[in-house]
């Protein structure tokens, strides 16, 4: 009975502990996600790694914000919702996106090639917003959307380039509305930021201009 007891504990145990380790690695979304300021006092790594993403492309940190907010709510492992079978059973899901920016796999693999950021994690935070400031930078440059438009930014992030080119966006009132959502988020954090842009300023980092 002795033997059975130890074998089991030594099959169970290092499964065990996987588990935790994995668990583990799973990133809590902040307290606060209505507050740019509790955010960054609460993930502090979070405040360098968006005024990085900002220098490299431009993109301010309040956007990156609201379309994190409006992706995933700042959830680490955010998926896309399932369809169902027969409006009851749970199906497969809707797209590849993942993530904190809910990014999907074919568009990941660009921005990484594009990039040479290789091993690019969509549930990294700062890859995350390295990536929304690099797509925004593009929509910048082939849409001629402004940086700071949070609203068109969006919908480009949304329908994608060629999407946005095409006007799809149009036939989507309710992609409209959430447009609107984002670009009322945005402006949200960026007076939020403005407030509290001294205490969190540390080691020379700075989200000005606003």
């Amino acid at each position: 009975m002795l033997m059975k007891k130890s074998f089991f504990v030594f099959l169970v145990f290092p499964v065990f502990v996987v588990y935790l380790m994995v668990a583990g690695c799973s990133t809590s979304p902040p307290k606060d996600v209505r507050d740019g300021c509790a955010i960054f006092n609460e993930k502090d790594d979070w405040y360098k790694e968006s005024y990085a993403s900002y220098k490299k492309w431009g993109v301010p940190v309040h956007v990156q914000l609201a379309i994190i907010y409006q992706e995933s709510r700042f959830r680490d492992d955010a998926k896309a919702p399932r369809d169902t079978l027969l409006w009851v059973i749970p199906w497969f899901r809707k797209s590849s996106a993942y993530g904190y920016a809910q990014v999907l796999d074919s568009t990941w693999d660009w921005y990484r090639k594009s990039t040479g950021n290789r091993w690019a994690d969509r549930d990294d935070y700062d890859d995350a917003v390295d990536f929304i400031g690099w797509y925004g930078n593009i929509s910048y440059q082939k849409l001629g959307i402004s940086k700071w438009d949070a609203y068109n930014q969006y919908l480009a992030y949304h329908e994608g380039h060629g999407g946005f080119q095409r006007k799809t966006w149009r036939k989507k009132p309710w992609l409209i509305k959430v447009a609107r959502k984002v670009e009322a988020r945005a402006s949200s954090y960026r007076a939020q930021l403005k407030q509290c842009a001294g205490q969190l300023d540390k080691g020379g980092w700075s989200l000005w201009p606003f």
